[in-house]
């Protein structure tokens, strides 16, 4: 009797347990704001608690944010970005999240990288 190892497709699981090492790896190094991580198998999703700390996001990885309809006296901003290129040529997007009050100053490298 031999035993053979049974392949494994990437499922949910798999691509999420790699987004986390992706973006581990990246944090690692970069060392960014990130109060509360959740990995999920297409994204990394980041909330921020200080619209300020997206300026790091911004400045070291770059991206578009995105600016959702005011709700309740705030704005969800949501940075689109990825993940430096592994070795393999593959990246981890990560989107991260910050509510920002209407009226709040938001630093300037923040506002360039609002898509138009």
């Amino acid at each position: 009797m031999s035993v053979k190892p049974i392949p494994v497709p990437l499922g949910d699981y798999r691509r999420t347990m790699d987004n986390r090492n992706g973006f581990d790896a990246m944090q690692g190094y970069l060392a960014l704001p990130a109060p509360a991580v959740i990995e999920k198998p297409d994204a990394v999703h980041v909330t921020l608690h200080d619209p300020d700390d997206l300026a790091y996001w911004v400045v070291s990885l770059g991206g578009d944010i995105h600016v959702g309809s005011p709700t309740d006296g705030a704005a969800l901003w949501t940075l689109h970005t990825q993940t430096p290129r592994r070795a393999d040529g593959s990246t981890v997007t990560i989107l991260v999240h910050v509510a920002v009050v209407d009226g709040t100053d938001v630093l300037t490298e923040v506002r360039r990288a609002v898509a138009a």
